[in-house]
């Protein structure tokens, strides 16, 4: 059987489920970054836009292009207030449809893992921002249990399913995204972590929203009811109600920044 890939086919879904994490985190993110108003932004891997719309709510910028290469998140953009003052493109995160120093900032916002070679993908954020701008990514700590659905995982992992995983996990090391930063040649390198936390009504809500992401839907799709059942019990035993049948879930992400060298 062909290997599933993660594919991002419906952008109403995502936003539902990862739109809103990536909201939480891109607060704590942009409060790290602390960019003056008025700057030149490109949104790498801008997906649905979430992260596009909090820079214009947020940092007052002159100009905001969002790249993506899934034109389904795309259209889900351009439909957001975002779209009034920011530009959605198709394109590729190693290949950048711009010129040398457009930019004063590259972001990529919970993408870096999905990169076939993320080294060349920070090259080109690299390549687009003008001396003294900033490169900067926050990516879910994958491989050390920072997803979201971190219980999912865990639970399908236990029923010996194997959970459906960015090509690049491994890029959202901390050290990684370090090395990645300072072998492209970035100033004044620092990293942090950042922890979120979404609540849910109840466990039905977190698990209808999870549904919807697609590292979940296809796995869960094959598997026969009975197993689905038993996963989703699973996952309810590693998520205790609180107050009200109340769930509260964590995200977190491991972030860098760097400054161009002027």
């Amino acid at each position: 059987m062909a290997e599933q890939q993660i594919r991002f086919e419906d952008g109403a879904a995502y936003e539902r489920m990862m739109g809103v994490w990536s909201r939480l985190a891109g607060d704590v993110f942009l409060d790290w970054l602390a960019p003056r108003p008025g700057l030149r932004w490109i949104d790498v891997g801008c997906g649905t836009g979430a992260f596009s719309e909090l820079l214009i709510e947020r940092c007052a910028p002159a100009e905001v292009q969002g790249i993506d290469p899934s034109e389904a998140q795309l259209a889900f953009a351009r439909t957001r207030p975002a779209a009034r003052l920011a530009q959605f493109r198709q394109g590729d995160a190693m290949a950048l449809p711009f010129p040398e120093g457009k930019f004063d900032a590259a972001i990529m916002a919970l993408v870096i893992f999905f990169v076939p070679e993320p080294a060349k993908g920070v090259a080109e954020m690299v390549r687009v921002v003008g001396p003294g701008g900033t490169v900067a990514t926050y990516a879910w700590d994958m491989l050390g249990g920072g997803y979201p659905g971190q219980a999912i995982h865990a639970e399908m992992r236990a029923m010996g399913l194997t959970p459906l995983l960015p090509p690049n996990p491994g890029a959202s090391r901390m050290e990684d995204l370090r090395g990645l930063w300072t072998g492209a040649g970035l100033d004044a390198v620092e990293t942090r972590d950042i922890t979120v936390h979404r609540d849910f009504a109840d466990f039905d809500e977190f698990w209808t929203i999870s549904l919807t992401a697609p590292n979940m839907r296809p796995i869960i799709a094959a598997l026969s009811p009975g197993d689905a059942e038993r996963l989703k019990a699973g996952v309810r035993a590693r998520l205790p109600a609180g107050s009200a049948g109340r769930i509260t879930c964590a995200g977190r992400a491991n972030a860098v920044k760097g400054r161009m060298p002027k």
